[in-house]
């Protein structure tokens, strides 16, 4: 709820100050009004939400405002629906039975629920028991099924719902009804990086590289003249690699290893001492010094400050047929650090099973991502991930 709120209110904030600078009235306001009030603000809405939630936790719990619902299908999906509601007692859902047809399991009871079967009338057992809603669990392949229940349902008021089995897809990065012209559409694999989102997304990367860039400043000129007096070459490293929705982009980092070419395109990744890291290179890499230019690839647009790490063009076209669902890393821009690298997955992956780990991570930031996520990376990357074992 704190973290819901900040970033509510928050929005507001950041709007009504680039609507004030624009319209050229910020001297209006006093800054110490305008403090007093932000700050009074979220302890309002704050508070507000919390007496809320209480007043309905409390109606609930004495029996109000509670809906009793029977779970048609007790198989998989129809128990992980079940744990979730019993997990989250805000819904106020009771679950009065299960129903399903594999006469295995009817008589038998789940989380202290009785599944009944055929031999019980669905329709008796919600009129007698004043069932409000029937929430169908079956598989998408049981259409049959759903239009016999629906009939049986037909003298019915009570409400009926569909629960589609898109949890068993591995691919799903994200679940959202949408509308499409008035055909509603079940997004199986989508971008969190649209809309609102989006815009937000940008405006945290651009404000916040803009500002570690000036302060990393002095660092950036000095790790300039130190590459230049160790070694031959350009300052900077720029590679190919792929960014948002598969994009070829130009990555920028400091040069880390003499100047070399290697042989048909083949991208080597650096190991342990390896004799192409120069001497200062190879204190950059251990420090990660060597990815601050890249804070500029975030005011350009082709990069985010948290995301997947990109890697070369070579490295993903190697690894999208030995890793599932490799290339869906690829539905957010890629970052400077991320939540993989944070938790240690990061450096040479020298096996599939260390790229999957990866990968795994990748797609769980993606799947979870908000700005308190990236604002929480962040934070771990500054305590935990400048140094680590495996840069080199």
């Amino acid at each position: 709820q704190i973290r819901v709120t900040f970033l509510s209110w928050g929005s507001v904030l950041v709007i009504l100050v680039v609507v004030a600078a624009l319209m050229k009235i910020t001297a209006v306001y006093s800054r110490l009004w305008f403090s007093l009030w932000a700050t009074s603000g979220f302890i309002g809405l704050f508070t507000y939400r919390r007496v809320l939630i209480i007043f309905l936790r409390e109606l609930r719990r004495r029996g109000w405002n509670r809906k009793s619902i029977v779970i048609f299908g007790a198989g998989d999906l129809g128990k992980m629906v079940s744990d979730r509601v019993r997990e989250d007692e805000s819904t106020g859902f009771d679950i009065a039975a299960f129903f399903d047809d594999n006469e295995t399991l009817q008589g038998s009871v789940y989380n202290e629920t009785k599944i009944l079967g055929r031999q019980n009338s669905l329709t008796d057992f919600v009129r007698d028991n004043k069932i409000q809603e029937v929430w169908l669990a079956l598989p998408l392949r049981a259409e049959q099924r759903v239009k016999e229940v629906m009939y049986e349902l037909r003298h019915s008021t009570t409400m009926i719902r569909f629960v589609p089995d898109i949890f068993s897809f591995r691919l799903l990065l994200g679940h959202a009804v949408t509308e499409v012209a008035g055909i509603p559409i079940v997004d199986i694999n989508y971008s969190p990086m649209s809309g609102l989102n989006r815009l937000m997304k940008g405006i945290e990367d651009r404000i916040l590289a803009a500002i570690i860039l000036l302060l990393v400043s002095p660092v950036l000129l000095l790790v300039s003249i130190a590459i230049r007096i160790d070694s031959r070459g350009p300052i900077l490293f720029k590679q190919r690699r792929h960014g948002w929705d598969g994009e070829i982009i130009k990555v920028y980092k400091f040069r880390s290893m003499v100047v070399h070419e290697e042989d048909n395109g083949q991208v080597t990744q650096a190991t342990k001492g390896d004799s192409r890291v120069t001497r200062v290179g190879a204190f950059l890499r251990r420090t990660s010094l060597d990815e601050l230019p890249q804070f500029f690839n975030v005011l350009q647009g082709r990069m985010s400050i948290v995301g997947p790490r990109p890697h070369a063009v070579a490295h993903n076209e190697f690894y999208k047929d030995q890793v599932e669902h490799y290339f869906q890393r690829l539905k957010v821009k890629p970052g400077i650090t991320g939540w993989a690298q944070v938790n240690g997955w990061r450096g040479e992956t020298d096996t599939i099973e260390k790229m999957q780990k990866r990968v795994e991570y990748d797609l769980y930031y993606i799947q979870n991502w908000s700005l308190w996520f990236d604002l929480k990376i962040i934070a771990l990357t500054i305590f935990r991930g400048f140094v680590h074992h495996r840069a080199y």
